[in-house]
């Protein structure tokens, strides 16, 4: 049919001897301007345009983009999605543009449509799954937000695969439709492109293959769908993926919390638990006697095979990742059972048995002047650190320090002991000092006391060798611990140990711990007085020196208790 164009100037036919084409519109906006003055007509020529290139400048984007994207009334881009329905699903997505916050109805059913055609598309031939002419069924699957789809299904595959489809379409229900197809809906679905992924797997014949090109969140769909309903098929060959696919960290707590939903300990779910879950035998009279169980022997046995490694690299990793393990485990326990945990005495036989063999090695180190096995002094010595950090985390710490502090005879077979093998004892006292100090382990007057009567000097005669050999040193950590350890003193005590350490660090120089803050501390407590006061002179402003404050502290009580 030919339209007539006559009346258009426009459209009348082309000749080159009667009609001459009209101006570009180029040229025509060029000359406008330029009568209305807009351009200097004595400015250069433009350069020439770049005919290699095929893709426009920004600035020719910015100028078409009224043709690309006519705007709505509401100010929205309208995006046409140029890919066709068999287009990948990852194209499409792609194509949409969300310019409001949250994708249109239309660009969701549209996403939608071509996830559905990628699922077609990958059906093998043959395969009657959505055939429009041998399906009797037009299901339609519509989620919450009223987004849906329309498939082809059959009523025998659905009816055989599915105890729901058997219920809904029994032949009872098929002889009262009138109409070929069926049609079914199928509404709140939560994932409608799962529960087409779902159906689509009873047209297989080798459920477990299908599933191996897909993720485990994508099973875990498949799986939740199939048991919903009653595909019995779906939920065997998901469960078969879950046991023998690894999982990403994040998807252990998923798997474990659907399976437990859906309650398909029949199905073999209990095979997939395995994984994340350990069956423990009820304990035995011996080991409910003894205190032990199935956890806490296992953490017993590693913290064993570290304290007695071999490799000294790969015991320092060790170390770091049972200790993490230890306090995660007694965190969890906390709150739940402490059955699985590692008790305070497991934790001390073990601090006994390095003590022990400490001691062992520093006799024969000592008497005998055997340094064959020397360097096993330094390896229980770190042992010994390694556990009472584990103490002191669980705040169980203060009955080391009590044994620790009565070594005396380990003490003095320390110091005839050459500083290169003996220096890692001092990081056993060094730790206790910080923890003092930290307020970590808490102990009466006498057992600090104690500690420092036993260990402060060969602490002293170490710290040189410290400060050089041990790697990570926290030099001034130490020295506040064990400043702090000393002010926790009663101040007559605190004098006699600053005054000596004074001596001391004069004498040794970097060598010697710096704890000038607790001298200090000591020094304002007991020569300056503390407020005013109406005793001693002087105007009350509190630094005014005051002997009968140090009489005080002495004494405790008389003339210097009037006089503060």
């Amino acid at each position: 049919m030919m339209t007539d164009v006559s009346t258009s100037p426009a459209a009348a036919p082309t000749s080159s001897s009667s009609y001459s084409a009209p101006y570009p519109s180029s040229y025509t906006k060029f000359n406008s301007a330029l009568n209305a003055g807009l351009l200097n007509p004595m400015s250069p020529p433009p350069l020439p345009l770049d005919k290699t290139r095929s893709s426009p400048t920004l600035f020719e984007m910015m100028a078409n983009e009224q043709d690309c994207h006519p705007r709505a009334p509401n100010g929205q881009i309208q995006i046409q999605h140029p890919f066709p329905p068999s287009a990948s699903a990852s194209a499409a997505a792609a194509s949409v543009v969300v310019v409001s916050g949250r994708p249109s109805a239309q660009d969701r059913q549209s996403l939608l449509q071509e996830r559905v055609a990628e699922i077609m598309g990958s059906c093998s031939p043959g395969n009657q799954f959505n055939d429009p002419g041998s399906g009797d069924v037009r299901l339609t699957l519509t989620s919450r937000d009223g987004v849906g789809v329309a498939i082809n299904v059959h009523r025998q595959i659905l009816v055989a695969h599915s105890r729901f489809f058997a219920g809904k379409l029994s032949d009872r229900w098929s002889k009262q439709q009138r109409t070929l197809p069926h049609l079914v809906e199928i509404s709140d679905c939560d994932d409608v492109e799962v529960y087409v992924e779902t159906l689509r797997l009873m047209y297989s014949k080798d459920l477990r293959r299908k599933l191996m090109r897909e993720d485990v969140p994508k099973v875990l769909g498949i799986l939740k769908v199939s048991a919903a309903i009653g595909f019995d098929a779906g939920v065997l060959s998901c469960l078969e993926y879950l046991e023998a696919a690894p999982w990403a960290e994040d998807e252990e707590e998923k798997v474990a919390t659907l399976l437990a939903q859906l309650h398909l300990e029949s199905s073999g779910a209990g095979e997939v638990l395995k994984r994340v879950s350990l069956e423990v035998a009820p304990p035995s009279t011996a080991e409910v006697n003894g205190g032990g169980g199935g956890g806490e022997e296992i953490l017993l046995r590693l913290l064993q095979v570290v304290l007695e490694g071999k490799d000294e690299k790969a015991r320092r990793e060790m170390k770091g990742l049972v200790s993490k393990m230890l306090r995660e485990n007694s965190s969890s326990a906390s709150a739940s059972s402490a059955q699985s945990d590692l008790s305070k005495e497991s934790l001390y036989s073990a601090c006994d048995g390095c003590l022990h063999a400490l001691r062992h090695y520093l006799r024969r180190a000592a008497s005998h002047s055997d340094l064959s096995e020397a360097a096993q002094i330094s390896r229980q010595a770190d042992n010994l650190h390694w556990i009472l950090d584990i103490l002191i985390d669980r705040q169980i710490a203060d009955e080391f320090l009590r044994t620790w502090a009565c070594q005396a005879d380990l003490a003095e077979m320390h110091q005839r002991v050459p500083a290169v093998h003996r220096y890692e004892v001092s990081r056993v006292t060094s730790r206790l000092f910080v923890g003092i100090g930290k307020g970590q382990v808490l102990v009466s007057k006498e057992a600090r006391c104690m500690l420092l009567q036993t260990w402060l000097e060969p602490f002293y005669e170490d710290f040189g060798w410290m400060r050089r050999a041990c790697k990570g040193l926290d030099r001034h950590l130490i020295e506040d611990g064990l400043a702090n350890t000393i002010l926790t003193l009663p101040l007559n005590m605190q004098q006699e140990l600053l005054l000596a350490w004074f001596d001391r660090f004069l004498n040794s120089g970097d060598d010697c711990p710096n704890i000038q803050r607790g001298f200090e501390v000591w020094w304002r407590r007991a020569f300056w007085r503390r407020g005013g006061g109406n005793g001693g002179g002087g105007s009350g402003g509190g630094t005014t020196p005051s002997r009968q404050l140090r009489i005080a502290a002495e004494n405790g009580g008389g003339a210097g208790e009037n006089s503060c």
